[in-house]
Formats: C-alpha cells, structure tokens, sequence
C-alpha cells in the first residue's frame, strides 16, 4: 500500500482499526459517527454492510483508518462466505480490533462466534457496548457480553455509548484509539474520507435505499452497481446505475405495480446523493436479472465482490 508522508518532518503515527460484530449492531452508524460523515451504507436491515468499507480520520500528527466489516454470521451461500472472509481479511492486518455488541439483547450464538474468533487475537481489543439509550438493562449486558472474552490474556478495554446520538461519547472512543496507533507514514492523503470510488459509494446509497423500501428476504437478493457518472457544465451529475436481482419474478416487484417502487427508491437515494455531494443529481436506474447471482462466484466477481 502507498504510505504519505506528513506535510512536516514530525514524526506520524497511522494505523488500521476494524469495526467488528454480528449483524446489524451498529457497526455502520458508529464508522460514520467517527468519521462525521457518511461512507457506509445503513439500514435497520441485518447485513446491509457486505464488503469491509475503509473510512479514514486524520489529524495533523494521525491517521486512523476504520475497516467496517460486514457482520459475523452462519453463512447460507457464496455471498456469506464472501462477507464472512472479509472480516476474517480485515482481523489479519490490523493494528486494533473494536467488537460492537447490541445493549438491547443477551449474547446470541452469533456473539459468541464473534468472542471465538477474537478472544485470543494478540491485537488490543475494544468493547463497545452500542444503543444505551434504548437498552433496558445496559450493564447487566456487558457482564454478560465481558464472560464471553473469559480467559483472554491481553487487556479488553471497554466504553458504552450510543453510536447515533452520543457523538461526544464516539470522539473520546476516537480520540483513545489516536493515541494508541503506532509511529507510521500516513496509508491514505489527507482529506480522504474512503478509499471507495465515487461510484462504489453511490451503488452502496442506492442498495441502502432499496433494502430500506423492500421487504421480507428480496433485499437480500439485490446487488447494486454504478455504470456511468458524468457532470454537466451546469454542475449536474448524471448518474446510470442497475439494481441485480436473481430472479424474473423479483424483477417486478423492485419496479412496483407502475415503476412506483422504483421511482420511491430512485428518489431517496437521489437526495442523499445531492445532500453529500452538494449538486443536483439525475439518477438514472434499471432492474436486471443475473440468475442464482449470490451462488455464482463469477458473478460475484462481476459485481465487485472479490
């Protein structure tokens, strides 16, 4: 990887920190939280994250670069088995770990596949305790989420905090994990806020939207990709983009009886797309069909699973 140096002689400290954790604990809302902008995709949805997003906060002495990993889970096809390599990519080069646990629940089999897997990692380990503002019983959580780190040797600092509507708790959660990154060049220039490309980050809008507006299992069953941004002289971004489904009959129902269901996620992904980008855009979106695509390691490939 490219290493930057600081704009001074000073020495510089940068390093990888991966945000870890079953599905839909926040993982997701605590990177953007960090970063204090938007890079990854979210939704009340489990496993809206499928691919370990890197969002980067830097300072003028430090870079620290989050790896937000899809959740840990019993995988049921290819795409599972993608998303549970990632994390398992993610926990093999970096310098730190932060586990994210729901305060509203026990420990789940899914937790303790988490705890498993990092117990005895030799990397310093954060437990965050998210969602204390809606959580009934928040420290006898943690007591419980703690026992599962039992027999561990090296220390697991804790905090509890509420990744959506407690910023300054995420700054001191920030601001600890500064100080403890190694003396290093910087990975990433400064001002960079991922390492995505601009149309990488505008399917993953795209797919939050969908998954958002579809129910049962089918959010599961779309994949999202960007195939043309151009910008005007007016300053219009024209964006082309498809959403991937793997079946005829799940084509109708993202278009929705009159193209409605298409038109209301084409809608809400267009303004949060203008809100970040501060420009009108025109999105322009179709449905296609890729047969079993979750099953098909080639068009997993295709789709920038890889």
């Amino acid at each position: 990887m490219t290493e930057f140096s600081s704009r001074t002689d000073a020495p510089t400290r940068s390093g990888f920190v991966a945000i870890i954790g079953k599905p839909n604990v926040g993982k997701s809302t605590l990177l953007n939280s960090f970063l204090g902008v938007k890079v990854a995709p979210t939704s009340p949805r489990p496993q809206t994250t499928r691919k370990g997003v890197r969002g980067i906060y830097t300072t003028d002495e430090a870079q620290l670069v989050f790896v937000d990993t899809p959740g840990i889970h019993k995988p049921k096809d290819a795409m599972g088995k993608y998303m549970n390599n990632e994390v398992n990519a993610a926990l093999a080069d970096v310098d730190a770990v932060v586990w994210v646990v729901d305060l509203r629940h026990p420990p789940t089999d899914e937790d303790q596949m988490v705890a498993r897997q990092i117990r005895n990692l030799p990397k310093p380990l954060t437990l965050v305790g998210n969602k204390t503002d809606v959580a009934k019983y928040p420290e006898e959580a943690m007591k419980l989420y703690r026992a599962l780190l039992e027999g561990r040797e090296q220390e697991v600092s804790e905090v509890m905090l509420s990744a959506q509507n407690n910023p300054g708790q995420v700054q001191e959660l920030r601001d600890q994990l500064l100080a403890g990154l190694p003396e290093s060049p910087f990975f990433f220039p400064r001002g960079a806020s991922s390492d995505q490309s601009r149309e990488q980050w505008a399917a993953e809008i795209i797919r939050e939207e969908a998954m958002k507006k579809l129910r049962d299992e089918l959010p599961y069953a779309v994949a999202t990709r960007v195939n043309s941004w151009t910008e005007r002289e007016d300053g219009l971004q024209r964006i082309e983009g498809e959403i991937v489904v793997e079946k005829n009959a799940h084509k109708g129902m993202v278009i929705g009886a009159g193209g409605k269901q298409l038109r209301e996620i084409g809608q809400a992904a267009r303004k949060q797309l203008e809100v970040f980008l501060n420009h009108k855009v025109y999105l322009g979106l179709q449905v296609i069909v890729i047969n079993g695509w979750r099953e098909d390691v080639e068009a997993l490939r295709e789709l920038g699973y890889e």
